[in-house]
């Protein structure tokens, strides 16, 4: 039976919880080793030992340009190669200041800035940095959202969420075009509301989840599972996706194309 990322070397920022986790185990189970990197060494240590002995669990704070740096030479040295990265980390900023813009302050904004684009950055620009310095090519996965080009005014209104979102977009698009020629690839996974520890309170909510159940109206209208997105993950890590870059996909159950209701 084929393994499509047999002998892949891929990181994963923020890979020890969550959609990161739960693509990191799919890595392994298509024959990928793995380096996972989180911020609390607890949840590292339990992540590893879903790895079937194929993962690295390393703490790091995605938004320290050293972290994706060490996270990249780990993988040389325990691996002997790096093939793919799996930008995960990000979150909201609701509880430091995020929302509507008329609502919005600073602190939110730069701290929502801070953590779903500056960390994206640091790792694509160390990832690309390290392909280009091997001269292999390789592929790059950012986590983008459907709020990024499909918003929720009613139940999802974070607008530097949404901006962060939206730019991850621009920039993916931007660097997929100047690297191309370098047979470095760059795309984006846009899902919709996914059961993470972020969703917790649009998860615990019956009036969202009954909106959500028009607005994802796929299998019987739900919320989504880190799992997933899942093959789409390992689709673009492999050498499936060899022809494809600068793209967004949306896996969202629907989202996208569904009014929902209110």
């Amino acid at each position: 039976m084929k393994q499509w990322l047999r002998q892949k070397r891929i990181v994963v920022i923020g890979g020890t919880t969550g959609l990161g986790l739960s693509a990191a185990k799919a890595f392994v189970e298509e024959g990928a080793s793995v380096i996972v990197v989180g911020r609390d060494a607890g949840n590292g240590r339990l992540a590893e030992a879903q790895l079937s002995g194929k993962g690295i669990a390393i703490s790091g704070d995605a938004t320290d340009p050293a972290t994706a740096q060490a996270a990249i030479e780990r993988c040389l040295e325990a691996f002997g190669g790096f093939d793919g990265l799996y930008h995960v980390a990000g979150g909201s900023g609701r509880r430091q200041g995020d929302g509507p813009l008329h609502e919005l302050n600073l602190d939110g904004w730069n701290y929502t800035v801070e953590l779903n684009l500056t960390s994206l950055m640091l790792s694509n620009q160390a990832a690309v940095q390290a392909f280009l310095k091997q001269g292999t090519g390789g592929s790059i996965l950012n986590m983008g959202s459907v709020l990024g080009y499909s918003p929720s005014p009613a139940y999802f209104a974070t607008h530097a969420y949404a901006a962060t979102k939206s730019a991850v977009i621009g920039f993916a698009k931007s660097i997929a075009a100047y690297y191309a020629p370098n047979n470095i690839r760059i795309n984006v996974l846009a899902p919709a509301l996914v059961e993470t520890p972020m969703a917790k309170r649009a998860a615990q909510d019956d009036t969202i989840l009954a909106f959500i159940q028009t607005k994802q109206p796929l299998d019987g209208g739900r919320i989504g599972q880190p799992g997933d997105l899942d093959g789409a993950a390992v689709y673009f890590l492999s050498d499936a996706s060899q022809f494809t870059t600068g793209q967004v996909l949306s896996v969202d159950g629907g989202w996208s194309i569904s009014e929902g209701q209110i």
